[in-house]
């Protein structure tokens, strides 16, 4: 799918009132790759899970409908793989893990410091102490938490999965833009090759194989 921006630039010409001239542009994203299947060792791979909390995905109609059912059961696949699970949330008052995909006493919850969330928290720290070189990564937002998280991830050194029907936004706009920036960043991977090392993968959650 290509979507189309339009972007409003400042000319620096000026008008005759002495201001400058907005113009409008067009810009095309490129079209996101197709999502391919993955089949991930349970040993060294875990699943992140980002703000599928009271504060960011219940008041989102997308999150609750769409992206809760399927984080939900790729949760369950990945206990019953004997995976390592992460959670995190926003550092903001009065938050709770909604509890359709609730932690489990040993699976730890980060409270970091930004969007990224491997900045201000032990992630990476408790990511390697597992023998871990794989992350799933799912949640709330795709232009937001999950892309900062899979750029930290692969400058890291880390091998990502991003679950795209599992990793969604408010808008088709900021889903798209969201997935752009994951396949272009630095470790890009624009043609979406299967787990390419230290770069971004796009898969959906029923396309996910642990064994």
């Amino acid at each position: 799918m290509r979507l189309i921006l339009a972007v409003t630039l400042a000319l620096a010409g000026l008008s005759t009132a002495g201001r400058a001239q907005p113009v409008m542009q067009t810009i095309t994203l490129p079209a996101a790759p197709p999502p391919v299947s993955v089949t991930l060792d349970h040993a060294t791979t875990a699943l992140v899970l980002l703000d599928m909390s009271n504060v960011t995905c219940l008041p989102q109609k997308i999150c609750m409908e769409q992206m809760l059912p399927r984080v939900r059961d790729l949760l369950a696949r990945a206990r019953a793989a004997g995976m390592m699970v992460v959670y995190t949330h926003p550092n903001r008052p009065n938050v709770s893990i909604l509890p359709e995909v609730a932690p489990q006493p040993g699976e730890k919850v980060l409270i970091p410091d930004a969007q990224d969330k491997f900045y201000g928290s032990s992630l990476e720290a408790d990511l390697k102490a597992r023998g871990v070189t794989h992350v799933v990564l799912a949640g709330w937002r795709m232009n937001g938490s999950v892309v900062y998280t899979s750029v930290g991830a692969t400058l890291r050194g880390f091998t990502v999965v991003v679950v795209q029907d599992a990793s969604l936004a408010p808008s088709e706009a900021d889903i798209a833009i969201g997935r752009c920036q994951a396949m272009t960043q630095l470790s890009a991977n624009e043609t979406n090759a299967k787990l390419k090392p230290h770069a971004t993968t796009l898969s959906l959650a029923s396309e996910i194989t642990f064994r």
